[in-house]
């Protein structure tokens, strides 16, 4: 049985509501990617073009600072890795989460939130920041209230 990690990033909570139910779900160790200077609900504003989040976005080779580097990613076999959608994919500081850990031979499993988009090119767009050698498995939303039955299901379809 491989030992699991669930590490997400939430800007406004309701990724991290998903990622414990999902740790739970999975007999998952939780971390939580907080980045260096949180973000504020003017750094959210999506309709403002010079907001914190908008700025980053716009410059997909930005990587926020993380508060820590301590989530052990090199004893975990299976991470799942979680952030809301921002703009059809991931947030830059997940780049920044992956380019800090060596995950080679690891099998990462994203899952995300979202007002409204799917998953988009998210899976593409973080490969070029693990090892060639890295499985990235899509994985899905997990937007409303997800049940431990249901995830455990999941989790358990995707064979890792």
């Amino acid at each position: 049985m491989s030992k699991k990690l669930v590490a997400y990033f939430s800007a406004s909570g309701v990724t991290a509501k998903a990622a414990k139910t999902l740790a739970e779900a999975a007999g998952a160790d939780l971390y939580e990617i907080k980045p260096e200077v949180p973000y504020t609900k003017a750094d959210l504003n999506w309709m403002d073009k010079k907001s914190r989040s908008t700025t980053e976005m716009n410059d997909l080779s930005f990587r926020p600072a993380i508060a820590d580097r301590n989530a052990g990613v090199e004893n975990y076999d299976v991470i799942f890795v979680g952030f809301p959608i921002w703009w059809y994919i991931a947030p830059t500081i997940i780049n920044t989460f992956l380019e800090s850990y060596d995950f080679a031979g690891k099998t990462v499993v994203l899952f995300a939130t979202s007002g409204g988009s799917g998953m988009g090119k998210t899976a593409a767009g973080l490969k070029e920041s693990v090892a060639a050698d890295t499985t990235i498995i899509e994985g899905k939303l997990l937007n409303g209230r997800q049940s431990v039955e249901d995830l455990k299901a999941w989790a358990d379809s995707l064979g890792v």
